[in-house]
């Protein structure tokens, strides 16, 4: 017996958009995905990826001919059953998500689904605010479409809980899926489509549209604050002697009440989710006077990272010396420099007069909109060492803690390797080189012990 599949059309084509549509086209499902952006909508048309994501082209190969693209909304509107709409939620001034893009996006699936017989359900993925789907979202889709949103067409909330560089992986293998949902029938669609896409067999929890809102957002900010706590311990571990983070952290993340995810204390969360998230978290609060100082703290914490790091640079070079900055992308496997520390930290370090070089193995282009000619860019990591007193590893690229890189400098040339990841070996390291491990404190002496008791007493 042949299973008839809902046809589905993915709005946004982009970091998120083009994975989704490859995926669920990999899994069976009919795709068709719409973009302004020419060139994604052509790269699509070709099987080819639209942007850098590993195993995205593995799943447009998989769903070719499943997949295509299109300008038009009368075309993918016309020809799904349901829309899922993954568009760019900008945050405005004062740290809230502007629905600028859904509410176009949503005027124009409405004008057509006033010419369209039968039911068609609108899935909002992009993440908004909480009171949005359920006001002017629905608000605009009735207004633009003549129908009322339950009986006549169905609306959602179904945010993506992915990270640049593993989307597909967490598209396939989600901890969970959070439907916020109009009506109990477009629930029900939306799981049986996750049923069939997922490789593994997620909890899907089903609510009302604010419910959903608050839970993407609140789960990010927790995340947040783990980072922050675990980079506190760090910091602490460095003035500790014979202290280490990885050992305090792991001890802690082994009690089930805490868990083991995220505590890792290295440098501060970047990335388009994590810092937005949490400065819109707060602004919610503030707007609905609710006291949110853990988020609040959060962020300053993260802040402080930066400070951190130069901190660790001064430390060891004086203003004038040349560093490397190894690392820019926010985290590996992807070339967004969004909110990116290893940016962050190049800027910064430029502007206390070192003279600084950056290196990344995807990130290089968009670095350079952001810091221009305030620092030398490298052609590869052996040219962004050279000649360098001190480089920090603010990337955990592979490439990075491979002890050849390190041994190819010149015996007499001294430097010091910050690494705040503690990923680079420091048994395969020449002499020459020093190896500096943030979040851990050195083997104590004597003199050290008595100190510490003196702080402690």
């Amino acid at each position: 017996m042949t299973i008839s599949l809902p046809r589905i059309s993915v709005i946004g084509l982009g970091k998120l958009g083009a994975p989704m549509a490859a995926v669920l086209a990999s899994k069976g499902f009919d795709v068709i995905g719409l973009d302004l952006n020419d060139k994604f909508v052509a790269a699509i048309n070709k099987g080819l990826a639209p942007v850098q994501e590993p195993r995205l082209q593995e799943c447009i190969d998989k769903g070719r001919s499943r997949l295509r693209a299109t300008h038009s909304f009368e075309e993918a509107v016309l020809n799904s059953d349901i829309t899922f709409i993954i568009v760019p939620t900008p945050s405005d001034k004062d740290r809230f998500f502007s629905n600028k893009y859904v509410l176009a996006a949503i005027r124009s699936i409405g004008q057509v689904l006033r010419a369209k017989n039968g039911r068609h359900v609108v899935v909002i993925t992009s993440t908004v605010m909480p009171g949005s789907t359920g006001g002017e979202i629905q608000r605009e889709l009735e207004e633009a479409s003549g129908r009322k949103v339950g009986a006549e067409i169905g609306l959602a909330y179904n945010p993506e809980f992915i990270a640049l560089g593993t989307v597909i992986r967490d598209m396939l293998r989600p901890d969970f899926i959070l439907i916020g949902e109009s009506d109990d029938s477009t629930g029900a669609l939306i799981e049986s489509i996750y049923k069939r896409s997922c490789d593994n067999d997620p909890l899907i929890r089903r609510m009302n549209f604010v419910n959903a809102e608050l839970t993407k957002i609140s789960v990010n900010t927790y995340v947040t604050t783990k980072i922050s706590y675990a980079n506190m311990l760090a910091e602490m571990c460095d003035h500790l002697p014979g202290a280490d983070v990885d050992v305090v952290s792991v001890a802690v993340g082994s009690d089930t009440r805490v868990g083991s995810k995220y505590i890792k204390g290295a440098i501060g969360y970047g990335g388009p989710c994590f810092p937005r998230d949490n400065k819109a978290f707060a602004a919610l609060g503030r707007k609905l006077g609710v006291r949110c100082d853990l988020a609040e703290a959060t962020d300053l914490i993260n802040d402080h990272q930066i400070e951190r790091l130069v901190g660790a640079v001064q430390a060891h070079a004086s203003p004038g010396a040349k560093v490397a900055v190894l690392g820019l992308s926010y985290k590996p496997d992807t070339q967004v420099v969004e909110e990116s520390q290893g940016v962050a930290l190049a800027g910064k370090l430029s502007e206390e007069g070192y003279v600084v070089n950056v290196y990344d193995p995807l990130a290089m282009e968009g670095a350079e909109t952001v810091l221009s000619d305030r620092v030398i860019f490298a052609n590869d990591a052996s040219d962004a060492l050279e000649d360098v007193q001190v480089a920090v590893l603010t990337t955990p690229w592979p490439q990075f803690k491979e002890p050849r890189l390190w041994a190819r400098r010149p015996p007499e040339a001294r430097l010091i390797i910050i690494d705040p990841w503690r990923v680079v070996e420091g048994s395969g390291l020449p002499a020459s080189v020093s190896l500096v491990r943030m979040g851990y404190g050195a083997t104590p002496k004597a003199s050290d012990v008595v100190s510490l008791r003196r702080v402690l007493a």
